[in-house]
């Protein structure tokens, strides 16, 4: 399936276009590697604790654009499951930390292999010059990306050292 011809210079409307359509292919691609027994809400949770551990319920409510109570009930549910730990607050009692077990990790670790698994057979019907640019390409985003989610956490006027 060719999704464009790339012209040298792509625009970045053009460029984010193609990159749409790639994501959607990885959702039906990923959805083959199932992510029983979570949710993709209960996936997304599970992702934002592993690069947030320690977290409280309402920063992780507020990372999902969500309430507390329905944030709440998914770490319930992902509780009973044994993903999530809850941990007091060794400086507020009242504050509960919200942290992926171990089961939780290795639940993460499983999943990531399978996609990996179902991306190489997907990779490897493409010439090794193409896989190389899109690594490329793929490092450029995700630095670009990273910068931008990390400029987003920290808000506007916010000094970093």
């Amino acid at each position: 399936m060719t999704v464009t011809t790339f012209r040298p210079r792509p625009e970045p409307a053009e460029v984010a276009r193609v990159t749409a359509t790639a994501a959607e292919l990885l959702e039906v691609l990923w959805g083959r590697a199932s992510t029983a027994p979570a949710s993709a809400s209960q996936l997304r949770v599970l992702l934002i604790l592993e690069h947030h551990e320690g977290i409280n319920l309402r920063t992780l409510a507020d990372s999902l654009a969500s309430t507390p109570p329905s944030t709440s009930r998914l770490c319930d549910r992902l509780q009973a499951a044994g993903f999530v730990q809850r941990v007091v607050s060794s400086a507020d009692r009242r504050e509960v930390r919200l942290r992926l077990s171990s089961r939780g990790h290795a639940f993460l670790a499983d999943l990531r292999t399978r996609r990996e698994s179902t991306l190489q057979a997907v990779l490897d019907l493409m010439p090794a010059a193409k896989r190389t640019a899109l690594l490329e390409g793929l490092e450029a985003f995700c630095d670009a990306a990273a910068t931008q989610i990390h400029d987003d956490v920290q808000g506007p006027g916010s000094q970093t050292a």
